[in-house]
């Protein structure tokens, strides 16, 4: 169809761009889905069986084929019990591969309406285990065809307010919140298509490892990203301290940077001498002070703001040039010239620059920390200042963190944009009359959206387009965005959803961050408060939740453990009462009668021989490591045992989630599951942080199948359950 050319009239022209876009779309999905198109069958009493299918398809006489699992009649296929069967005579699951039906698994509720050749084809193997069972690929499977009855009902969850997913270790929280993505896609869309959904992880690569999951719903066009990456133009990959990173994220650094920006508005009190060469302007400490106070007034962002401190400033010192110039009374007119004049003198730009300075956010945060007496002035405390203070960098592209982002986000609302064309403009015109410049620009933009508008309706493709990216399109200066790549890159985009995985772990200047994406409070927020493993962290939902949205959210518990077999949940559980006496673990689903072993070693040499001894073709195997020895243990191990890739050598990524040996830390490791773990010196996990003990805890589930402790020093008493196996081969 875009072969064609670009022919025709305007209205030819934007039916075939609609028409191209629209199947380019619908080819994209079809291609995301085939791999497992159709996986379930519903037999209900008196009626027609509903094949179950990753998206909806009809024939040519638009007979419904396939119903979309997120559809409502679709809903008996994952909360039909034999206490409830809603219909169902027989739920069939379908196991494929490509095109082949590799299996077949029957759940019955009424044998007796099964006909004699319903009953001849009957097969009994439980679908859900059988996938419990394979081994791991190194990226998260969709779920879709295993929902459980209590997923289900989250995920079908109203979509307005703020939905917590409270859940511990291996009970499909992220899961259940990107199939969750796809069901408000699917039933909202109308509401969600033109803002999109925000799906925010707590790394790179987590992010990689459930990048397939939405793809293979028939999802494409939804935004991944870390609190790194939420600020367009910065890439935050540098590092700090813990307690700089702490301090960062507490909330009193929203009034430390607007007393940063306050400090960037303050008068000298000497009046300032401005030589214009043939005559000096002053300006004295109460002409400052009221244009100053003048640009506050308004409460504008401090760039807006300079707009009227500079005219303020401006006319005072017109007035003053015309006196001492003897140019007698001047009518408006002539002031505004005469104001003009004075705003190209290099000297007047020069002194409004020191006064009242355009600032970026990266300008007031380098600024900030490379200043002790800014940093006093903003509030911040003689060790505090220590703990924060940097020398200004020679690129900024490397100097920004993680923590970082939220006090550039939290900075730029409160200074506001530099408009360039107000900077390109300001020795060529009045600002009253780049404004009307402004309104006739903004006037044109809204008669080509109405235009635009008109065409899809004569097309009838108003529903499917948007009309005022059309209209950009054909006033040549917009590229065809998707939703997600126009979310990506402006930062004061607002989502029609958002999604928080790990949710824990964000501290509460990144919450502050995260509600400005979300001013309506559409959000899914999943985690466990146990699983805590910064101190930035969450201590309870509510601290976190109700400073943005007291009385509008809720909380769901997930209480099954789909990932971590009952005899390595057992050790995990001992750990647990490290966290919290009264914490209580999610209660595993499956045994698989291998118990969790550990080994002492003399040093790093013997553990890499440890793990070598371990791998086993086929699956994934994962040596959690503290963070403090992370580097060493992880190149003893990856000069040791081929195809390992150690996350602190290599850097974590889609290398250590598709080498079979992934030597990772705790943080890197959040998130990710493994056919088997072994977690390496659990006393020093237990010492390198305040929240070492759910650091432990998080280490202890990511195994879905094998657990094994090896450890140079003294056991933790927690992990007694693990001692007193043979020396030969762990875990058997």
């Amino acid at each position: 169809m875009l072969a064609q050319g670009g022919g025709g009239t305007h209205q030819n022209r934007s039916e075939r761009d609609s028409f191209a876009g629209m199947y380019a779309e619908r080819l994209s999905r079809l291609w995301a889905v085939e791999n497992g198109l159709c996986f379930g069958r519903l037999d209900l009493a008196g009626e027609k069986p509903l094949y179950i299918g990753r998206i909806g398809m009809a024939d040519d006489d638009q007979a419904r084929l396939l119903i979309d699992w997120r559809a409502p009649v679709a809903q008996p296929f994952y909360r039909a019990t034999p206490a409830s069967p809603m219909g169902v005579t027989r739920r069939r699951h379908l196991r494929t591969r490509g095109r082949r039906v590799l299996g077949v698994d029957d759940d019955l509720f009424d044998l007796d309406r099964l006909t004699d050749a319903d009953r001849a084809t009957l097969n009994g193997e439980a679908a859900l285990l059988a996938a419990l069972g394979e081994k791991r690929t190194g990226r998260m499977r969709d779920i879709v065809a295993t929902i459980q009855a209590e997923q289900d009902r989250i995920i079908r969850g109203d979509l307005n307010g703020v939905l917590v997913v409270q859940g511990g270790p291996g009970t499909g929280k992220t899961v259940v919140a990107l199939h969750r993505a796809a069901y408000l896609l699917y039933t909202h869309r109308e509401r969600l298509a033109r803002r999109g959904i925000l799906i925010l992880g707590p790394n790179p690569t987590f992010l990689r490892y459930i990048e397939q999951v939405l793809p293979s719903l028939g999802e494409t066009d939804v935004l991944l990203s870390t609190v790194a990456d939420l600020y367009p133009g910065v890439t935050a990959r540098a590092r700090e301290s813990a307690e700089a990173a702490v301090l960062k994220g507490s909330a009193r650094m929203a009034d430390v940077i607007a007393r940063a920006v306050r400090e960037r508005q303050r008068m000298p009190r000497r009046p300032i001498d401005i030589d214009l060469g043939d005559h000096t302007l002053r300006l004295d400490p109460r002409t400052l002070e009221a244009a100053a106070s003048r640009a506050s007034r308004g409460r504008r962002p401090h760039n807006q703001a300079r707009a009227a401190f500079v005219r303020h400033i401006l006319s005072t010192l017109a007035k003053q040039s015309a006196k001492q110039l003897g140019r007698g009374l001047l009518d408006e007119e002539e002031l505004a010239d005469l104001r003009e004049e004075l705003r190209t003198e290099p000297a007047v730009k020069s002194a409004l620059n020191r006064l009242w300075p355009y600032l970026t956010p990266q300008r007031l945060l380098i600024g900030l920390f490379a200043s002790t007496e800014r940093m006093a002035y903003a509030g911040l405390r003689p060790e505090e200042r220590e703990i924060l203070f940097r020398e200004p960098p020679r690129d900024a592209a490397g100097h920004w963190t993680e923590a970082d982002v939220p006090l550039l986000d939290e900075a730029a609302e409160l200074l506001g944009d530099i408009d360039p064309a107000v900077l390109r403009a300001a020795a060529l015109q009045a600002e009253e009359d780049l404004a009307a410049a402004r309104r006739a620009e903004e006037a044109e933009r809204l008669s080509e959206i109405a235009y635009a508008r008109e065409v899809l309706e004569l097309t009838g493709m108003a529903g499917m387009v948007d009309a005022e990216r059309l209209a950009a399109r054909h006033r040549g200066d917009g590229e065809h965005l998707t939703t997600a790549e126009r979310a990506a890159a402006d930062r004061t985009w607002a989502y029609g959803h958002v999604i928080v995985d790990e949710a824990q772990e964000l501290s509460a200047m990144a919450w502050r961050m995260l509600m400005r994406r979300s001013p309506n409070r559409s959000m899914t927020v999943v985690g466990d408060i146990a699983q805590t493993g910064t101190a930035a962290g969450a201590a309870s939902w509510a601290e976190m939740l109700d400073p943005h949205a007291a009385g509008r959210w809720r909380v769901e518990t997930l209480t099954v453990n789909y990932r971590t077999p009952a005899e390595l949940m057992a050790v995990a559980a001992d750990a647990l009462t490290l966290v919290g006496p009264s914490l209580k673990a999610p209660a595993s689903v499956r045994e698989t009668g291998v118990r969790p072993w550990s080994r002492r070693v003399p040093g790093p040499d013997e553990l890499a021989g440890v793990v070598a001894g371990q791998v086993v073709p086929g699956g994934r195997l994962a040596v959690i490591v503290p963070a403090a020895h992370a580097e060493r243990l992880g190149a003893a191990i990856t000069a040791a045992v081929p195809g390992a890739v150690a996350g602190a050598v290599a850097g974590p990524g889609a290398s250590a989630l598709e080498a079979p040996v992934a030597v990772l830390t705790v943080t890197e490791a959040k998130g990710l599951e493994f056919d088997t773990v072994i977690v390496a010196e659990p006393a020093e996990i237990l010492a390198g942080s305040p929240r070492g003990a759910g650091d432990l805890y998080v280490a202890l589930t990511r195994a879905t199948g094998a657990l094994g402790i090896v450890h140079t020093g003294e056991l933790p008493a927690v992990l007694s359950r693990c001692a007193g196996l043979p020396a030969g081969r762990p875990g058997g």
